[in-house]
């Protein structure tokens, strides 16, 4: 993720809903809020991906796939660490019937 902002989530989110809620433009809305036009596009670009109206993976899918990775991670490693294991355990116990 990229550094925190220094804009409060709800300044945030009334800015994109000034933008997506109302007829004015990106310029006009950055332009009375003191802010750089690009930084409110990317605002309002994630909030559309979110509402389904632009192409994209919203927020929430995203945070739950690195959550899956994680765990999937997790899991090959203990299967990894069980097979180890029964590897052991079977030649321990080939070798003490001889």
């Amino acid at each position: 993720m990229g550094r925190p902002s220094k804009y409060p989530i709800e300044f945030r989110e009334e800015a994109v809903k000034l933008v997506l809620d109302t007829d004015r433009s990106i310029r006009d809305v950055a332009e009375s809020l003191e802010l750089k036009t690009e930084t409110l596009r990317k605002w309002v670009n994630a909030e559309k991906i979110e509402r389904g109206l632009a192409a994209g993976v919203p927020r929430a899918q995203l945070e739950e796939l690195e959550t899956l990775k994680r765990e999937n991670r997790k899991l090959k490693q203990q299967v990894d660490i069980l097979e180890k294991a029964t590897v052991f355990f079977v030649s321990r116990g080939l070798d003490e019937r001889k």
